[in-house]
């Protein structure tokens, strides 16, 4: 693809070639060329330089009016759309150095299993849980929603339960199967989160899944929900599973956090955390490295006495009930040759800590110990 010359660029081709060419994201920004993210790389297969009549025209083609209105009051737009049934994106438009630019992140049809996306059996039996809070966090692109729609997803096809989504925008499509799934869509079935949240039991649901924790009244609500027997999945963005736990308090003013700690303290059940990292095994292009928290007496006891920063501790002790640190994680990746030990160094939240883990074992992978 080439359009140095100057002729007009295609939205549609463009979508195309992200399925043709395996493209996770789409970026287009004005003086720069449509630039797709392949095997977690930003790549340029397009010569012509957006301008910013480019990308404008390119990001209305993709909206309606009334999306188009709350654009230009807000310079801010999430939402999603199909493509037949080829593939589903999921696009944010925002502005800057005042010039509209768009970031689209392209969502598979099909709904990936447990095994496809790399997850440990015990994320498989959180789907299972009755009742109570499981929070999947971690930077953006790393996988979150997609971890999330396989535990809907198992639900939906062995209980049978209402499940109700709240998503800014709705990413997978769930058919009913076993389950009822309602899914709702802020700024077009629901006004905003808290809205969504403060008529929520009044919809009769079993299972909640809040798009994004991201303010107290949220929070709030979701706890709200798993006190009275439900069983509700957020996500949150944080880089681990004890900065999850402290990022979900400092959303709260001081004088309420003693008893929103204890609230949490009864309501957590677990907190994955995950990273996408390159995967050198042919036919798996990325693999999650994986921290996990299980709520035991001893995680619930320091959260309600704030002692977060004990909790890494405990994950590390805890191996046997399932828990694990990425430390953990990304050792396991190396030694089953999934990633190259260059990117688990890069990725590595205690590098001299991996390198202790590691040491002994020999492995083919480039970047020999």
């Amino acid at each position: 693809m080439d359009r140095s010359t100057g002729d007009q660029i295609d939205l549609r081709e463009l979508l195309e070639d992200m399925v043709v060419r395996d493209a996770s994201d789409l970026h287009l920004a004005v003086g720069s060329p449509p630039l797709f993210r392949i095997d977690g790389r930003l790549v340029s297969i397009d010569r012509h330089l957006l301008t910013p009549e480019d990308t404008q025209k390119l990001a209305y083609s993709m909206i309606t009016e009334k999306q188009r209105q709350i654009f230009e009051e807000k310079k801010e737009l999430d939402f999603s759309f199909g493509l037949e049934d080829r593939a589903r994106y999921r696009v944010n438009i925002y502005v800057e150095r005042g010039s509209m630019a768009v970031a689209v992140r392209r969502l598979p049809v099909e709904i990936p299993s447990f095994r496809e996306l790399g997850l440990f059996p015990i994320v498989s039996e959180m789907a299972g849980y009755p009742r109570g809070l499981v929070l999947v966090t971690g930077p953006t692109g790393s996988g979150k929603s997609t971890t999330l729609a396989a535990m809907i997803d198992k639900i939906n096809r062995e209980r049978s339960v209402h499940i109700i989504t709240i998503e800014d925008p709705i990413e997978y499509i769930f058919k009913d199967k076993k389950a009822i799934v309602s899914q709702r869509e802020i700024g077009i079935d629901v006004h905003d989160f808290g809205d969504a949240l403060r008529y929520l039991m009044r919809e009769d649901p079993d299972v909640v899944f809040v798009g994004e924790m991201r303010d107290a009244e949220t929070v709030q609500a979701g706890m709200r929900a798993a006190e009275t027997g439900h069983l509700v999945f957020g996500t949150m963005h944080s880089a681990n599973a004890s900065q999850s736990v402290q990022r979900l308090l400092d959303l709260f003013p001081q004088t309420e956090r003693d008893l929103v700690r204890q609230t949490l303290s009864l309501t957590v059940k677990a907190v994955i955390s995950q990273i996408l990292l390159p995967s050198i095994k042919e036919g798996i292009d990325r693999i999650p490295a994986i921290e996990i928290l299980l709520a035991n007496p001893t995680v619930r006891k320091l959260i309600s006495e704030e002692r977060e920063a004990d909790l890494p501790s405990v994950i590390r002790s805890c191996q046997n009930e399932g828990m694990q640190d990425f430390t953990h994680s990304l050792c396991e990746l190396i030694k089953d040759g999934s990633i190259d030990p260059k990117e688990a160094y890069r990725y590595a939240p205690n590098l001299e800590e991996l390198k202790m883990a590691l040491k002994g074992i020999r492995t083919t992978a480039s970047g020999i110990l």
